[in-house]
């Protein structure tokens, strides 16, 4: 093999890893509404906020700034949060560093 062939190859073997990788968890600011995900939902064994957000489900995960809005179990939360989303078992979750209640009129 040529060097410039050899090149090539590793090349395309790097940029074809890179594009397979995982998408890194990102930071976000999200403005919806928090439902149940067992009670509202349907969709989860347990209790468990879900923010539902510009049409995307976004599984809540427990921290200091969601616990400042609280279990939401057969209502709803219009709330912003501010946070870092990944994906876990095919599921959006939202890991929220800030989160607001939203008051409507």
């Amino acid at each position: 093999m040529t060097n410039s062939l050899k090149l090539a190859l590793a090349a395309t073997l790097v940029f074809g890893l890179a594009a397979s990788s995982p998408a890194k968890d990102e930071t976000k600011t999200l403005t919806g509404t928090v439902l149940c995900g067992k009670c509202s939902l349907k969709k989860a064994a347990d209790c468990q906020n879900v923010l539902v957000a510009d049409g995307q489900e976004y599984y809540v995960a427990k921290t200091e700034a969601s616990d400042k809005v609280g279990h939401v179990c057969k209502g709803e939360k219009k709330v912003k949060a501010t946070g870092t989303v990944s994906e876990k078992d095919g599921q959006m979750w939202l890991s929220a560093s800030a989160m607001e209640e939203l008051k409507t009129n």
